[in-house]
């Protein structure tokens, strides 16, 4: 088995680290789902139109995590829009559309690589689109929990689809 090879740049190669494992699991995950499982609505109680059906996650999870690093772009001082929803026909897709998105985040960080993750007054902090208000380690914090929930929401949905 070959070691881990981890970053070096400290905090930030810690948290790119941590994201990576967190979407490594995922994709581990997601890679023998079918077509059809990827698409059947689980939870038709949901009001929210992001958790119905595994393909609606993943396609939450992409944007999302597209979205946290525009976040941290647009507080640096850019000025890009929002992620738009992508889906895919299958979870080969996802994988490169996870793999993407990861990529975006490790651009960010090679992009600003002194940037600091750290703020302690609020009226600097990043307001983020749900309403809190976050520094960078905070947000990408966020976005590597994030992963892990909607990964467990996922191992629960096929609990469901194979019962």
């Amino acid at each position: 088995m070959e070691a881990k090879q981890y970053r070096t740049n400290g905090a930030i190669g810690a948290l790119l680290d941590e994201y990576e494992r967190a979407i490594e699991s995922l994709k581990k995950l997601i890679r023998p789902i079918s077509p059809t499982e990827l698409t059947d609505i689980v939870d038709y109680e949901t009001t929210d139109e992001d958790c119905r059906s595994i393909e609606t996650i993943l396609v939450h999870v992409i944007r999302a995590g597209h979205n946290y690093s525009i976040t941290i772009r647009n507080h640096q001082g850019e000025k890009l829009e929002p992620a738009t929803s992508a889906s895919f026909q299958t979870t080969t897709g996802f994988c490169a559309g996870l793999d993407k998105m990861f990529r975006s985040v490790e651009s960010l960080f090679h992009d600003y690589p002194e940037i600091s993750l750290e703020e302690y007054r609020e009226d600097e902090k990043m307001h983020v689109s749900w309403g809190q208000r976050y520094d960078v380690e905070q947000l990408m914090e966020h976005a590597i929990v994030h992963i892990l929930r909607h990964r467990r929401q996922i191992e629960r949905f096929l609990l469901r689809l194979n019962a």
